[in-house]
């Protein structure tokens, strides 16, 4: 228990590091992907106005869906074209402290295989 305490820990401070590098604004927003053991859940944030415009997470996806990257690659197309309908082509990937690997991939690589640039 103590050591997912501390794990999570670690992981809000290399968010916090990337963060005050990295901001989102209404012509490139920026995307942070949440990740947790039932889900993953994706944002398109305006730090600007201080806004979430859209949110999609697996639960969105139906039964197919599950929390594996198969289930998460799926989440980063669906992102995609919601992003593309809304008139959102480029923005700022945010990890928010997670390696670049696996889930987090996946959702990267379906969001750009749906025509979002980042």
């Amino acid at each position: 228990m103590l050591k997912q305490i501390l794990r999570n820990q670690e992981r809000k401070k290399r968010a916090r590091r990337v963060r005050a590098k990295i901001s989102g604004s209404a012509e490139r927003p920026r995307l942070s992907v949440f990740r947790s053991l039932k889900t993953i859940t994706v944002q398109v944030i305006d730090d600007v106005a201080g806004k979430t415009i859209l949110s999609v997470a697996i639960a969105d996806l139906g039964k197919g869906a599950k929390n594996t990257v198969a289930g998460a690659s799926l989440l980063g197309k669906k992102l995609g074209e919601t992003c593309i309908a809304a008139g959102i082509e480029t923005v700022v990937f945010d990890r928010a402290g997670y390696r670049y690997h696996g889930k987090v991939k996946a959702v990267a690589e379906g969001a750009r295989e749906a025509g979002l640039r980042f």
